[in-house]
């Protein structure tokens, strides 16, 4: 017998992110977290357009986009003085990708956009709320947690440590964090400054041990201060400090930090975790995998993994079957090994003054093509392939008003998108799934699907909870599609 199906142990981008799916799917869970306080800095403060696309599920995109805005185009001084360029190159959006931009957003209001939500769905994170030990069986996990009012023994189905590269849960299941260190030391730091426009992102004495950079927050009236520093000093990171620093490096007396809200000096690490689970404890975000900053990958790869784990999580607590869960190591672990390497690759070049970003680092050409929750189908030439992120397509429902894919994927259901005839003809009702079929309920208005799909009539797509792409098929699989349902629990 258990008190919860679910603890969340960390209460940073993973952890509401898999607090919020968890919570519109209404399984039972704790979300719980050592510190006092909310995280107050900017650290991870890039959104690539895969995880804007996952907060336009969760109901949160329009909330972060408001909260900050597109990266600036950043302003480096030079000799021959200041030279402006874009911070990446990247093309407009099209009908199956409709963000094409990082959005620049402090991570302090990322994670308050997703408190909100959370709090929408009847849910809040324990501060101050410390786990201390647990142990698990088969049928569960045994947790203790310090509370303000006195320790607390609970039991939950599952543990999930999302708690940062720091994360006890990591240690306490002695899963190892393989890795390296870099060789780089950085601050990083939000202040309030006098001196400098808003309106571009200023770097000095690029891909040089004076490197240093001031980033401007949208949304808030901070710079975020980013400079290399050597090890084995103490670094003064106060007010005083730092303007010192900053006019030592940029020659420029008229810059004045006059607050600073948070800073950190770090030493830049990449590290995988060996396993994401053990039993009925598993890892997530920083707990499981460290990034340098380079790329802006880190916190985008953590909400991707909570995202991944939440439709498993509930669809096992549901009576699916354990392979179901099985497969978030075997789908995620991969993702974050291929990041590592982008991210170090990405330093390496910014160490020699070269900061563009291209289409690498939207995570728009991720996907799953050897999960074992993918169904292979070798000989299809066209369109999508299962694995791959489903596309979205803009389209008009049977009653004349336009809408989108995306919009009939939004929620914690499967959906099989058919192609041509009834949709009876391609499954009956199944609680979690949705049908639409093209040219019945959903008309491809621009052609679009087509493009996007590649489905002929009497074909079908079958899209995960989260957006990707479970099989592909005919009137032939239609017998295969209805076991594999079955297999995850669509019954």
């Amino acid at each position: 017998m258990t008190d919860l199906d679910v603890i969340i142990c960390g209460a940073g981008a993973a952890g509401l992110t898999l607090a919020i799916d968890l919570a519109r799917r209404n399984v039972a869970f704790r979300l719980i977290d050592q510190a006092a306080h909310p995280f107050p800095g900017s650290r991870g403060k890039g959104i690539q357009p895969r995880t804007q696309e996952v907060f336009e599920d969760l109901g949160v995109l329009d909330r972060i986009v408001a909260s900050g805005g597109e990266y600036p185009y950043q302003r480096l001084y030079t000799d021959d003085g200041p030279v402006d360029r874009p911070a990446g190159l990247l093309p407009d959006p099209t009908p199956d990708e409709p963000y094409h931009l990082a959005l620049l957003v402090p991570q302090f209001r990322t994670e308050s956009r997703l408190r909100e939500r959370l709090a929408e769905l009847g849910h809040a994170p324990e501060y101050a709320h410390r786990l201390t030990g647990f142990e698990q069986d088969p049928d569960g996990v045994t947790a203790t947690i310090e509370t303000p009012k006195g320790r607390e023994t609970v039991r939950a189905g599952y543990l999930v440590g999302a708690d940062g590269g720091a994360s006890s849960v990591r240690k306490s299941l002695g899963v190892a964090f393989p890795g390296k260190t870099l060789g780089v030391r950085a601050l990083v730091a939000d202040v309030r400054l006098d001196g400098l426009s808003s309106g571009f992102w200023h770097r000095w004495n690029q891909g040089t041990p004076e490197d240093v950079s001031l980033c401007p927050l949208y949304g808030t009236d901070l710079f975020q201060l980013q400079a290399p520093v050597p090890f084995g000093v103490d670094v003064d990171l106060s007010a005083g400090g730092l303007t010192a620093l900053v006019r030592a490096r940029t020659a420029r007396d008229d810059l004045t930090v006059r607050e600073v809200t948070w800073a950190s000096a770090y030493e830049m690490n990449a590290r995988l975790a060996d396993a994401y689970r053990r039993g009925r404890v598993l890892l997530a975000g920083d707990a499981a995998h460290c990034h340098p900053p380079t790329g802006g990958q880190g916190l985008n790869t953590s909400v991707q993994d909570a995202y991944n784990l939440g439709w498993k999580l509930a669809a096992v607590l549901g009576g699916a079957p354990e392979s179901v869960l099985a497969s978030y190591e075997l789908e995620r672990r991969p993702i974050a090994e291929a990041v590592l390497g982008l991210s170090e690759r990405l330093l390496h070049a910014a160490m020699n003054r070269d900061t563009r970003r291209g289409r690498e680092v939207t995570q728009l050409d991720l996907g799953y093509p050897d999960s074992p929750l993918t169904v292979a189908v070798p000989d299809r030439d066209k369109g999508v392939r299962p694995g791959d992120r489903a596309p979205d397509a803009p389209v008009t429902g049977a009653a004349g008003v336009a809408t989108r894919l995306f919009s009939l994927f939004q929620g914690p259901h499967w959906t099989l998108l058919g192609h041509g005839g009834d949709p009876d003809v391609f499954t009956g009702p199944r609680r979690g799934l949705r049908v639409h079929v093209v040219g019945w309920d959903v008309l491809d208005t621009g052609g679009h699907v087509r493009d996007a799909y590649g489905l002929s009539r009497g074909e079908w797509a079958l899209v995960r909870p989260d957006g990707y792409v479970a099989a592909v098929g005919g009137p032939e699989e239609l017998g295969a599609l209805a076991a594999y349902l079955d297999g995850v629990g669509v019954r």
